[in-house]
């Protein structure tokens, strides 16, 4: 039930005929696990707060920093060296004080994740890291649970509901994990600030439909959000029974990156100008892209092999390699030119040694004003 003060700040909420009273003790009866206290996080949490939800739980280890003021917006200057989840939990508490906030001011890995999941009716990633995001979707699909992930890069974030109604999970759109230094994280490549707030947003709004059970949630969907050119794309994204096979949790161990300084004596990084030259001469190349399908869907350079960095680390690569000649001419691009540069530290393993990598990928190729299809 509604007491009489709730009734009054949930008011424009009870006036919309797709929520009114029913709907909004639904939500007051519902339960959100939100993992990360970062940009996505504070967002999704001060709507999901303000909407009613009636208990929040926020996961995160870490302290405010300086350098999380540009985005977390949660935060001020004096919660510097302060929990990040105990500061979260306090100030959405504060927005609505009719609603529970359990911070959890520790690590998840995979002995706690089963325990802490198991309380919460939907769970949404806010992380920035693979390892997380794979131990995330592996305890929703072992636990039935609902996954709303979000992630962002510089000026474009993605959004998608996964495990909903036997729908996609987040393995069917990233089969494999990368290494662990394929995309650099925030501190690394820098984000615009509002943007974790717009993708944050859209993490909240799913997990209301969800649990309202309105509108059509992005199961089966990846949607795809430019800042810089304020433009939405939705991709469709098929379900693979494999990616469901979840047994146990286990730590997901990422491809460690090849030591020493000699893996790197043949791969060059080129700039998008000295590939077009190339590719004018007419010598022979092989380029190779190394993005998930539904990238490719977006956009690519033709002609160009196929093959996802989570291959690279599957028996059946030794096949396809086999194809070519070590001394082949090889050019790697992936979107921004991180894990295209993995990809030839594999490929020089395997003895190529004329591997080239280009610099900032298809992102400062078609910047450039170079063709795409």
């Amino acid at each position: 039930m509604l007491s009489s003060q709730e009734i009054v700040q949930y008011q424009r909420h009870l006036s919309l005929s797709e929520i009114g009273k029913n709907g909004q003790e639904k939500l007051k009866s519902s339960s959100v696990l939100i993992v990360g206290a970062g940009g996505l996080g504070c967002a999704a949490l001060q709507y999901l707060a303000a909407a009613g939800v009636g208990r929040i739980g926020i996961v995160d280890y870490d302290q405010v920093e300086a350098s999380n003021l540009q985005r977390q917006i949660l935060y001020c200057h004096e919660d510097i060296g302060k929990s990040k989840a105990k500061v979260s939990a306090e100030r959405s508490n504060a927005l609505n004080p009719f609603i529970q906030i359990i911070p959890y001011n520790f690590r998840l890995h995979s002995k706690n994740i089963k325990s802490i999941f198991n309380d919460y009716d939907l769970i949404i990633d806010g992380t920035d890291n693979f390892a997380s995001r794979y131990l995330i979707n592996d305890a929703c699909v072992l636990l039935g649970k609902v996954l709303v992930y979000g992630a962002i890069y510089k000026f474009e974030g993605q959004v998608s509901v996964f495990n909903y109604k036997k729908g996609p999970t987040y393995r069917c759109l990233y089969p494999s994990p990368p290494r662990s230094n394929a995309l650099p994280n925030c501190s690394q490549i820098g984000v615009l600030g509002v943007l974790p707030g717009i993708i944050g947003n859209f993490q909240a709004l799913e997990a209301m439909k969800i649990l309202l059970n309105i509108g059509e949630p992005l199961s089966g969907k990846v949607l795809l959000y430019n800042a810089l050119k304020q433009s939405v794309r939705i991709l469709k994204l098929n379900s693979e029974e494999e990616n469901k096979m979840i047994s146990d949790l286990n730590e997901i161990s990422m491809i460690t990156s090849c030591d020493g300084e000699k893996q790197n004596i043949f791969i060059k990084e080129i700039q998008p100008s000295e590939f077009s030259e190339m590719v004018s001469s007419g010598v022979e190349l092989i380029i190779i892209d190394v993005r998930e399908e539904w990238e490719r869907e977006i956009s690519k350079i033709s002609p160009s092999v196929h093959i996802p960095l989570g291959e690279f680390s599957t028996p059946q690569i030794t096949s396809i390699f086999h194809k070519y000649s070590p001394e082949s001419k090889i050019v790697v691009y992936c979107k921004a030119g991180i894990r295209s540069r993995t990809a030839c530290e594999v490929l020089k393993k395997y003895s190529f040694t004329n591997l080239h990598n280009l610099s900032g990928g298809i992102d400062q190729w078609e910047k450039e004003g170079f063709e795409v299809n």
